[in-house]
């Protein structure tokens, strides 16, 4: 009789899904199993108790729970948060989601008050308020992390700002720059995304707590107070559209992959840099790899994986995309595909960000062989056309005379600084003894004056809002 009586105690203590009450049959292990998301949402954890907290107190104000009932749902809440925080939360095999995790352990840590909590609200309009908790939060952390990765760049860009580099178009030498004014345009790009971030960021500042599983709630609830508590600068306007929009999640994810592609071009910049055909820098050891079978290795392994997960992260996008074009009003289950790829958008952001910061602060660059590319004549050939320009040559004429100067070099196995006055005047008697002058990589930098070119003066202009850009990123993410 005993035993009897602990199995049906067994039976009845046994848990039952959030939805069962329709459906009483069970649920097929394997379709459990295909249909579960916690290992995807167990991240929303702290998100998802802080909404709880928010509900619960909001229900107490309206009269729903007795202060006996709120104190109860509210120490049992902050003790679950408490293990969220500590990574100490125990999830069970049977729980579908974070939701029914939360859940089922609030019931044993309230009782019979955790009953009322679900009043008022779904776990379409709970997941998507988690979601934008933890979204928002993310886009702060990744704009300080973007900031990093630009203050990295300044350093360098500082150091080397006179130092000359060829610019490359078409993967050929085209005009000389400088380090600091080819590592400036990756400043920009990062602010570009930066910029992205903060607009995705304020997408996700709408409360979608209140809306139900898509048609609101017949109570009184006090949504306003809600989002204030949880520091949301406005409500969802439609309730069919809150529970179903992930805008704000493929936004994010865009953001990302552009930040990414961003981060592949400058890694190849890197890969190519650092090769002997190259040998413009050196990477730390710290930040290579070698060979297991060449022991003269050192592979910019960590650059070529932030160049192939730029892929992966375009592949989150698409994936968010194809997932929320086909589904209809409201909410729709395939939205629990939401998750894998935002966070995966995310995390792959993250680690690659402070992957590059700390790349690009041990960099070794060789100044020697920067300049000797750089000083390559053939770099000067438009600055020639331009010496023709000033002179009443209009800027087609000087292109095609150059262009017979540099065939001339060519043919005599020289270079156009080998060329001799004589030779020029044969192209055109516009030349004169000065253009032999034109040639020097240094004084090649200070004659491009143009605002954003790679003069002295405009490299200085670009290093100072540099400075307040980075200042207001950080700030922004503070």
């Amino acid at each position: 009789m005993a035993e009897r009586g602990r199995t049906r105690s067994s039976r009845e203590a046994a848990p039952i899904k959030l939805w069962q009450a329709r459906l009483p049959g069970g649920i097929s292990p394997l379709v459990e199993r295909y249909t579960t998301s916690v290992e995807d949402d167990r991240r929303l954890g702290v998100d998802d108790v802080d909404g709880s907290l928010a509900h619960a107190r909001m229900l107490r104000a309206i009269g729903v729970l007795t202060a006996a009932e709120h104190r109860a749902i509210d120490r049992g809440l902050r003790t679950i948060r408490d293990e969220f925080s500590r990574g100490t939360f125990a999830f069970a095999p049977t729980d579908e989601d974070v939701h029914s995790a939360v859940e089922r352990r609030l019931v044993g840590l309230a009782g019979s008050a955790a009953a009322k909590l679900h009043t008022g609200r779904s776990r379409n309009d709970q997941v998507a308020t988690d979601l934008r908790l933890y979204t928002r939060r993310a886009c702060t952390t990744l704009i300080a992390q973007a900031a990093a990765l630009q203050e990295a760049l300044v350093r360098q860009a500082e150091r080397h700002r006179r130092s000359p580099l060829p610019g490359y178009t078409h993967g050929q030498r085209a005009q000389v720059i400088t380090v600091g004014h080819h590592l400036l345009a990756y400043v920009e790009m990062l602010q570009r995304d930066v910029e992205r971030l903060r607009d995705a960021r304020s997408r996700c500042d709408e409360l979608p707590l209140g809306s139900g599983a898509l048609a609101g709630s017949s109570l009184p609830l006090d949504r306003r107070a809600v989002a204030r508590e949880l520091g949301f600068g406005s409500l969802s306007a439609n309730s069919v559209d809150a529970v179903s929009d992930r805008d704000f999640a493929v936004e994010v994810t865009a953001a990302c992959a552009l930040l990414m592609t961003h981060a592949s071009r400058l890694a190849e910049d890197l890969i190519l840099w650092s090769t002997a055909e190259f040998g413009f820098v050196e990477l730390d050891d710290a930040h290579a790899t070698g060979s297991s079978l060449m022991p003269q290795k050192k592979n910019p392994d960590v650059l070529e994986l932030a160049r192939g997960r730029a892929g992966r992260v375009i592949g989150d996008l698409v994936t968010l995309l194809t997932m929320v074009k086909g589904i209809p009003l409201a909410y729709d289950r395939d939205l629990q595909e939401d998750k894998r790829a935002l966070f995966d958008a995310l995390d792959t952001a993250s680690s690659t960000l402070l992957t590059l910061a700390e790349v690009i602060a041990s960099l070794r660059f060789d100044l020697d062989a920067m300049r000797g590319a750089a000083s390559d004549p053939s770099l000067r050939a438009t600055d020639v056309a331009e010496y023709l320009v000033l002179r009443g040559v209009p800027f087609r004429a000087a292109h095609a005379m150059v262009a017979r100067a540099v065939r001339m070099s060519a043919e005599r196995g020289v270079s156009l600084a080998d060329l001799d006055l004589a030779q020029w005047r044969s192209v055109s008697r516009r030349f004169d003894a000065d253009v032999l002058r034109l040639f020097d990589a240094d004084s090649a930098v200070e004659r491009r004056v143009t605002a954003g070119g790679p003069g002295r003066r405009s490299v200085d202009a670009q290093l100072s809002r540099a400075r307040r850009m980075i200042a207001r990123n950080r700030s922004s993410a503070s």
